[in-house]
């Protein structure tokens, strides 16, 4: 009489008597490498963005900065025997207008205009952020209720229907616009550096600053103010990209800097009639804001996704 053996699922042969059963192998990839690409990928993604909004930058920031020294005719000469000449013609790397002036000379001179406007309003908006931002965040109270009001107050109204009101009540001067601007920007600025200035007033070295008789503001401007400039720069280089689009809207409404200064919006809304026979008066232009833009956002996302290295000794 025989007695069947059973045999394991899978048609494998049975273990030996006495032998422990074999235990899974751990698999190869830890937490630790996965954690490790993924601070990989993170690193690779930054570093790309910085070079290539670095370049896309450059492109555009480089020739208006020497659009001075550079080859080119007067962006305001008009020869009307060579209106709306295609690029490459003649001589027009972007062709010529409906009144027959450089195309490319009169957006590398608007462009000066148009960045002239933005760097200013991003400074002035930076400086009013920083400013209100940690008086709110530092001291509470009264001020903050203040500003707070103030921000929830701007940030509830349309923003380019009160830039429109303003340059109309003020005139469509180049102090006045960058002002607009400026205040317009300032409620980010604000807002971010009231959230750090609100962690940073509650650690140690603050504490240890108080002990020692500093002054209040003394600790705000030395000491909570330095350690939270560098993230709030990062918001202001993001704000330039949005305050060149401001200006180039203002400046295609006509609410811009009048004639005659050539700014990127003007010169989009000039060509607009001519959109669909001479393409080049807008579509070249608009490549231009969109590479600036698009540079400047890569470059802002880059620095602040870039890892922080370690102290030493930390």
């Amino acid at each position: 009489m025989s007695i069947d053996t059973a045999t394991p699922a899978g048609g494998s042969s049975p273990l030996p008597a006495g032998q422990p059963a074999r235990q899974p192998s751990p698999s190869a990839v830890t937490k630790a490498d996965i954690a490790k690409a993924g601070a990989t990928r993170r690193r690779n993604a930054a570093k790309w963005k910085l070079i290539v909004g670095t370049v896309c930058t450059l492109l555009v920031i480089i020739p208006i900065i020497l659009a001075q020294v550079l080859p080119l005719p007067d962006a305001n000469f008009q020869d009307l025997s060579a209106r709306r000449l295609p690029p490459f013609t003649d001589g027009h790397l972007f062709g010529t207008d409906q009144l027959g002036r450089d195309l490319l000379s009169r957006v590398l001179h608007g462009g000066q205009v148009s960045l002239t406007i933005g760097l200013l309003a991003v400074l002035v908006s930076g400086a009013i952020g920083i400013i209100l931002g940690a008086a709110a965040g530092y001291f509470g109270g009264w001020v903050d209720t203040v500003v707070s009001r103030l921000l929830e107050a701007q940030m509830s109204l349309p923003l380019l229907m009160m830039l429109l009101l303003v340059v109309a009540l003020f005139g469509p001067s180049i102090p006045v616009i960058t002002f607009v601007i400026a205040i317009a920007q300032w409620p980010e600025v604000a807002r971010l550096t009231r959230s750090m200035v609100l962690v940073e007033r509650e650690k140690p070295y603050v504490s240890a600053a108080r002990i020692l008789g500093l002054h209040r503001i003394q600790i705000l401007i030395q000491h909570i103010i330095p350690n939270v400039i560098k993230q709030a720069t990062l918001v202001v280089l993001l704000l330039l990209a949005q305050a060149v689009l401001l200006e180039s809207a203002l400046s295609f409404l006509g609410a811009g800097p009048q004639r005659p200064f050539a700014t990127w919006g003007r010169i989009i809304s000039d060509g607009q009639d001519y959109i669909t026979t001479s393409w080049w008066m807008v579509t070249l232009p608009g490549l231009v804001i969109v590479l600036m833009v698009v540079g400047v956002n890569l470059l802002g996302d880059g620095l602040r996704d870039r890892p922080r290295r370690k102290k030493k000794g930390a």
